[in-house]
């Protein structure tokens, strides 16, 4: 297949828990990030579409699992962000637990994708949340988001601290010009392959 720079992709539907999950048997990447690391930015740019998922400055927005369809090759599910919502500590003990559910025992799921932000040091709840999955033994690739901020010459320094952090596939990401779409279009459907064979 051709390097891809965009694909189509429309909005499914919104679920609370892994029971309300659409039925679809497409390849899932569901998206785990922090608070206002840019999930949204990741989708839209993916789907070169500015309003398909909602962007907010107010972290922690997300409330539910929002599934998109990328021209029926896969789906990406965009999780709530840790770190910042500004909720109850027993509506944030309901979301960890349904989360979980999903996490764990979603068939469809391929591989989490991890986003990070590339002008920030990892935090602290991104190495809790991929000692989380590790400890699970959940497959999982790292993004790292708004590399337009940036600057080119240290690129791949920030690459290669994120891989000596957390290894695995790392692949960098700018939702402004989607220079790097090509790649992670390449990998999700090498994973998409590996799951047909």
């Amino acid at each position: 297949m051709a390097n891809l720079k965009y694909l189509n992709a429309k909005f499914l539907i919104s679920a609370e828990k892994l029971s309300q999950c659409p039925n679809y048997i497409l390849p899932e990447f569901p998206l785990i990030g922090r608070s206002n690391v840019g999930k949204s930015s990741f989708i839209n740019g993916l789907a070169n579409n500015k309003k398909l998922a909602k962007t907010s400055n107010t972290p922690g927005k997300t409330r539910l699992i929002n599934f998109f369809n990328f021209s029926d090759k896969f789906m990406i599910a965009d999780l709530p962000g840790y770190g910042y919502a500004k909720v109850s500590k027993e509506a944030q003990n309901r979301w960890q637990k349904y989360l979980e559910e999903y996490l764990l025992e979603r068939k469809q799921i391929k591989s989490l994708i991890q986003l990070i932000d590339g002008r920030h040091e990892i935090q602290k709840n991104d190495y809790q949340m991929r000692e989380w999955v590790a400890a699970y033994k959940l497959p999982v690739m790292t993004v790292v988001t708004k590399m337009d901020y940036v600057p080119r010459s240290k690129t791949l320094n920030v690459i290669n601290y994120i891989k000596k952090e957390f290894g695995g596939e790392v692949l960098p990401y700018s939702a402004v010009d989607n220079r790097y779409n090509e790649g992670v279009f390449a990998a999700l459907l090498n994973l998409c392959d590996l799951s047909q064979n």
